[in-house]
């Protein structure tokens, strides 16, 4: 008869600044799969509407600033209906939006349960994207009805040949929001009221992003400050949802390279400071 060994884990403290571990993250799928679901029936409990929400909030900002901006206002929209311009801005913006705001508060939404058991830190905002994906995935569904209505009618025309390159941007618009969202998540622990600007500061750069206007207004308006306006990695990604999925616009290699670059330093950014936060967070929380 033989003896069972007991299983002794010993958790020490990341030694380098930059560190993902991925291998023991996805060894954690089914506590990710669990924080999903939960973040999923927590989001719409006790609501009249529940997941319909999902649906109706993009809808209505989007008819808000069909109205606002495109009616009253007279905002450009580089000749693609003003209803699929602005829907197509606020549900990319919406799932950026989610993203970060769900990665800044990774460690204070779980830090119930870091100081009782141990799992991956990164499990946190990494299930929080991926509930962002679920939830987002209802309105992309939305979009593309209505986007199948206008290509029949002819009210838009898509770049098909470029429809490869949607996953790949929204998976860049994932790691501007992780990234920044780290970042923001690791300075907060110490400086709470910090937190305080996160949503005011991500209402302006929802300004300062071409979701209510298009681009071409920008760089007849102010052509000086054009190219560093285009530093902003969401521009460009904005920019070329709508050239792929709308028709209209255009597509900037140069620019798609900077928005690139700049949305993988901020990914690496947020990864290291997350990184030096989680050693002392317990203590700080």
């Amino acid at each position: 008869m033989s003896k069972q060994r007991d299983e002794i884990t010993v958790v020490t403290p990341k030694k380098r600044l930059f560190e993902l571990n991925i291998g023991e993250t996805l060894r954690y799928k089914d506590l990710i799969a669990l924080f999903v679901k939960n973040d999923f029936k927590t989001r719409y409990k006790q609501m009249l509407l529940g997941p319909l929400w999902a649906v109706i909030q993009p809808l209505l900002t989007t008819i808000v600033f069909t109205v606002v901006f495109g009616n009253i206002a007279g905002l450009p929209t580089d000749g693609a209906p003003k209803f699929m311009f602005y829907m197509c801005g606020n549900v990319l913006w919406n799932y950026f939006a989610s993203c970060l705001n769900g990665a800044a508060n990774s460690f204070s939404g779980y830090a119930y349960l870091f100081s009782k058991v141990y799992f991956p830190r990164l499990v946190g905002p990494l299930s929080t994207a991926i509930g962002n994906m679920v939830n987002s995935g209802i309105q992309v569904l939305i979009f593309f009805g209505f986007l199948i209505y206008y290509i029949v009618t002819g009210g838009v025309q898509p770049t098909y040949t470029l429809l490869w390159l949607a996953p790949l941007l929204v998976l860049q618009v994932t790691m501007i929001g992780m990234g920044i969202g780290l970042f923001l998540s690791s300075v907060t622990i110490k400086y709470r009221d910090l937190k305080m600007l996160i949503s005011f500061g991500v209402q302006l750069w929802l300004y300062a992003t071409p979701i209510a206007y298009a681009t071409s207004l920008v760089k007849e308006k102010i052509p000086s400050l054009f190219s560093l306006y285009m530093l902003n990695p969401m521009a460009s990604v904005c920019e070329a949802m709508r050239f792929i999925f709308l028709g209209t616009g255009s597509i900037s290699v140069k620019y798609l390279l900077i928005s690139l670059g700049v949305s993988v330093l901020f990914f690496l950014l947020g990864i290291v400071m997350f990184n030096r936060a989680e050693k002392t967070f317990t203590d700080k929380i």
